[in-house]
């Protein structure tokens, strides 16, 4: 696997063919539908979709509609109650937040920072939320 800066460094060169790029690189490419990823997250971890849907606090409907890919703009807090709530790892939280076209969490940041420490932990929403709370920040609606 390569690095993301490789992977830069190979697109920064002036003669690179995209198409042989795809070709070298189709291994490395992230999913582009946000659905498509956490429905390959669901099969990875022996979830259902129902798992999702009580995990993450959402409406039923609400969260068909992102893994079906009709709603492709959830916002930063529900990915993240998904993340927490099915205990997916932090790898795998940041690269469902880039997918989704979202910042990643930033440890600069100190509620990204304590939401990040909460996920390496393994720890649930709840228990995040309630160390977000003792710290002064918002908790994750």
């Amino acid at each position: 696997m390569l690095r993301t800066d490789e992977l830069t460094s190979i697109l920064k060169n002036k003669h690179a063919d995209l198409d042989r790029y795809f070709e070298d690189c189709a291994g490395e490419m992230l999913y582009t539908d946000i659905g498509e990823y956490l429905c390959a997250l669901l099969e990875k971890h022996g979830l259902r979709k129902t798992d999702l849907i009580f995990a993450s606090g959402r409406e039923r409907s609400y969260c068909y509609q992102i893994l079906n890919g009709t709603r492709r703009n959830p916002s930063r807090d529900t990915l993240l109650a998904i993340a927490l709530g099915l205990r997916f790892s932090l790898e795998e939280t940041q690269t469902m937040l880039r997918i989704a076209g979202l910042s990643p969490l930033y440890p600069r940041i100190k509620r990204d920072a304590v939401i990040l420490q909460q996920l390496a932990a393994g720890k649930t929403l709840f228990e995040c939320n309630e160390k977000l709370s003792e710290c002064g920040e918002i908790v994750i609606g």
